[in-house]
Parts: C-alpha cells; structure tokens; sequence
C-alpha cells in the first residue's frame, strides 16, 4: 500500500501554525509574515513536498502557470524571449508550460488547445498568423494573450514587439550608404515578419532609385542556409556588391563562404544580418546586424500580462527601440 500524500495538516503541525495559514502560503507567500514564510519553507523543503494544484484550479482559482508557444527550438531568436519571459514569471511565483509547433499552424492550434485545457492563467505566442478554430478558442478562453516580436495594425489582445519593417530600411539605408548598389536580400521562411524586413529593404532600395531583389527558399534560417544561398545568388545575381540576411546565422554561412573564397569583406560584398545573435560575434569579422531587444520583449510582455491579471488597466501596444550594429561586414 501507497504512503499517504502529505496533507496540509501534516505541514501545519510540523510548522507549529495554522492550516489556512499553509494554505495561503501556498497561493501566495507574501500573504503571510516573513516569520511563517520561512518557517514554512523550511519544512517544505525538509519534506519535499510537492504541491497539488488540481483542486484550486478545479475551483477557479488560479493556476499560476503562463503557456507559451513558440515556433522552433531550433531558431535562437526565442532563446532570450523566453528568458526574459522568465525573468518575470519566477520572482512572480508563476510556472511556465513551453510548447513547439515546428511553424506549423495546423500544429499550434492542437498545441494552444492542449495548453488551454492546463488552465492556464495567460497565453504568449510568437506570431499573429493563426486558424480560425485557434482565434475561437481563445475568444472563448478568456485569458490574456499577447503576441511578441513584430507591431502589426491588427492583433488579438495585447502585442509587444518592434518595428521590422523600419529596422530592415534603416540597415538597407547604412548598406546603401557605404556605396553598395547591388544588394540582394536573403529570406528564410515566408512569414509576416520575414515580409515585413523584405518590405523595408525593398522601400530603402526603391526610394535609392536601386532594383531590389530577394531570394525566398522557405526554409529555417541557418548557417547553411546562408551558404545556399550565396552560391545560388552569385549564379543569379553576379554584379552583387551586398548581401542583407534575414537573421544573424545566414550571414554567418555567407561570411564563411567569402573567406572561403578569398572573396573580400565588406570591400567587394558588405553582409548584414539581423537580430544580434552572439553567432554573429563568432567569427573574426563581427557582423553588421540589427540588435533586436528580445530579452526586454519577453520581460515587458511577462509585466504585462501580470498587471491585466491583478484587474489593471494596460496599453494592448508596446514598440520597444532596437540598433543599428555597423560591425565589420558593410
């Protein structure tokens, strides 16, 4: 026969207080004096117990837990999202359920359902692109959900992000003002945010009176990626002076390959990336790089959701800065 679970009468008579006042520890420590806290946490510790939150959730209360779905493990980009996230959610006493859907959306609305049936208390996804059946379940959730990474005209509840579009331009413009006329943009996946970079390379082109071009392989941006497709560009495009990737790892592949080739950088073709990875400093030529603010996003978002949940009013938009990084490569 099984050992009984550890009841909250049996922390209440190892810790010398109340059961209410175990029970409000456990939903929220700074209810109680620093005197019982510790007195608690002590024996908590002692013990090792594990908590059941099926009953308070199954009451209503809450769960204490952020879901949150993100693209790709493998894209870096989320890496210090979700650590700003949790720079939040822990000193807060909140779990949070990650989950992946490969940028599938089929996928992220079993995903978003599957998080939604845990209770959760709010939802963080990464994109604005979702199904029908995924919009509905999240009106009828009735949970705060905020969208990060891009600033969009139209979103579902609350969005924190940057501006995509204005930093592309603002790159395309350093690139352009260097001497570079023949500049081709290297896309990964065809998503909003990609769009949006693709868009405001174009308008710096355009407005340069330059023809802009870009390659679209729809794959996930990666090291090999960027070397792919530099060959294929040469190929197709051989007066290219520039080359303008959608994330740091391409203009790492399409750095290695001009240093490969005796090709010189930034003299003969300047290489920008985009997001600041720490991939980007790797190499003996730093690379030029739009430094976006992702650990700050995941951080507001977290605030965010945080105050909507204690009944405050919040602004259901936030455009944070991001930099221009000239490095070595334009």
């Amino acid at each position: 026969m099984k050992d009984k679970r550890i009841s909250l009468q049996d922390i209440a008579d190892l810790t010398g207080v109340t059961k209410m006042t175990i029970s409000r520890y456990l939903k929220n420590p700074n209810q109680i004096s620093e005197k019982n806290r510790e007195k608690i946490a002590k024996v908590l510790k002692e013990i090792n117990y594990i908590p059941n939150l099926a009953p308070q959730i199954m009451l209503g209360s809450r769960s204490r837990c952020i879901g949150i779905a993100i693209p790709s493990f493998k894209n870096q980009i989320f890496l210090e999202v979700l650590a700003g996230i949790e720079s939040i959610a822990s000193t807060h006493h909140y779990q949070t359920i990650i989950t992946n859907y490969n940028y599938d959306k089929q996928i992220e609305e079993e995903k978003i359902i599957n998080l939604l049936s845990y209770n959760i208390d709010a939802l963080v996804l990464m994109e604005k692109q979702h199904t029908t059946t995924t919009l509905e379940y999240l009106k009828t959730a009735k949970i705060p959900v905020i969208e990060l990474m891009d600033i969009t005209n139209t979103f579902f509840d609350i969005q924190v992000g940057f501006d995509n579009q204005k930093a592309a331009y603002d790159m395309t413009m350093q690139m352009i003002a260097s001497g570079k006329k023949n500049i081709i943009y290297f896309n990964s996946i065809a998503s909003v945010r990609d769009s949006q970079r693709y868009h405001g390379y174009e308008q710096a082109m355009k407005q340069s009176k330059l023809v802009p071009h870009q390659i679209l392989p729809n794959s996930i941006s990666s090291i090999d990626l960027g070397k792919h497709l530099f060959h294929k560009a040469i190929q197709e495009y051989p007066n290219m002076d520039g080359v303008f990737c959608t994330n740091d790892d391409m203009a790492i592949g399409v750095l290695l390959e001009c240093q490969n080739y005796s090709i010189p950088v930034p003299e003969q073709i300047a290489i920008s990336g985009f997001h600041g990875l720490e991939v980007g400093r790797a190499n003996k030529q730093n690379i030029a790089t739009v430094i976006t603010p992702r650990f700050e996003i995941g951080k507001v978002a977290t605030e965010l959701l945080l105050k909507r949940l204690d009944g405050e009013i919040i602004p259901n938009s936030i455009c944070l800065p991001y930099q221009i990084e000239k490095g070595q490569t334009i």
